[in-house]
């Protein structure tokens, strides 16, 4: 076996792995997106409904005053008490649909991606689109546990939003600091945990295909890949998340840089460009998708291989 090297030190040459091949991206952008698009324009619609049986105007949502926090603090949450049961009805029916939906498609997306990377990489993929199916159910697992973690967090923001601005009816005002600090420390903790622990089911489909197990197996065996392979995962994994926050950090940098010319660009100027970074955004974020899954088959490949 090679001498040892940090997981992150092939990181650039897989990056230019996936720019010389296009296509990889292309399917990761081409699956997401024909799952995203139509699913905003369903919550659109959902919105729009709601919007129109129980009007914006109806909840005090007119009088937000961005130089007010304590006021628009209570009116939010007043509008959110007024708009949960119809969210959660929607949500009802929305949710299982969209976690099988995005499965179905994700599962589709991620296997011809890693047969295409297979081919391109050292020939092999022979028999890879035949474990689309199992493929998908894996990606329904991952799906669940993302859903899992985010009702987690959604439930430590309302005890913090309880504890600091609900329940604080004994102040003078809410305690709006406090209410920031713990969210971004509840936000953080769980982003790192997720970030650390999530590989276990991203590297499942690269196990299940080039070792050819079963559903069952390749779960079991993600589990069990060794200290040394394990942190290796670990490590890409975390670095992708720190990634996605550098990537959203420029994404604010180049949406605030023209507001001081906003008089100059005019509204419609500053919507198109808004627009325009949302989507190089996104498209990065999806290319990033494919340099970590390369990164992942490349370390099985290094490691996984030798402890079959």
């Amino acid at each position: 076996m090679a001498a040892p090297v940090r997981a992150t030190q092939n990181f650039v040459a897989h990056m230019g792995f996936c720019r010389r091949h296009p296509a990889l991206a292309g399917l990761e952008i081409a699956w997401r997106w024909l799952f995203g698009i139509p699913l905003l324009l369903v919550i659109w619609q959902q919105v729009t409904r709601v919007a129109a049986e129980t009007p914006p105007d109806s909840v005090g949502l007119d009088k937000l005053v961005l130089t007010n926090p304590w006021l628009s603090s209570h009116l939010l949450a007043n509008a959110a008490e007024v708009y949960s049961p119809a969210a959660t009805d929607v949500m009802r029916w929305l949710l299982p649909v969209g976690i099988v939906v995005w499965s179905v498609l994700s599962g589709l997306g991620r296997t011809v991606i890693l047969a295409r990377m297979a081919r391109q990489t050292d020939g092999s993929g022979a028999g890879f689109l035949k474990r689309i199916p199992a493929v998908i159910l894996l990606q329904l697992v991952w799906a669940v546990a993302f859903v899992g973690v985010m009702r987690l967090w959604l439930g430590t923001v309302a005890w913090d939003a309880h504890e600091h601005l609900i329940g604080a009816t004994g102040a003078a005002e809410p305690d709006l600091e406090g209410f920031l600090v713990w969210l971004i420390l509840i936000s953080l903790a769980l982003y790192v945990i997720w970030a650390a622990v999530s590989w276990v089911l991203t590297v499942a489909p690269v196990v299940l295909l080039w070792e050819r197990r079963s559903l069952l197996n390749a779960v079991g065996r993600s589990f069990r890949l060794g200290r040394e392979f394990s942190s290796k995962l670990a490590e890409i994994n975390l670095v992708m998340q720190i990634v996605r926050i550098a990537l959203l950090v420029l994404a604010l940098v180049f949406s605030s840089a023209p507001l001081p010319f906003s008089d100059q660009l005019g509204t419609d100027s500053l919507r198109y460009l808004y627009v325009l970074i949302a989507i190089l955004w996104l498209v990065a974020s999806d290319y990033f998708h494919v340099v970590r899954l390369k990164s992942f088959v490349e370390l099985w490949r290094m490691y996984g291989a030798d402890i079959l």
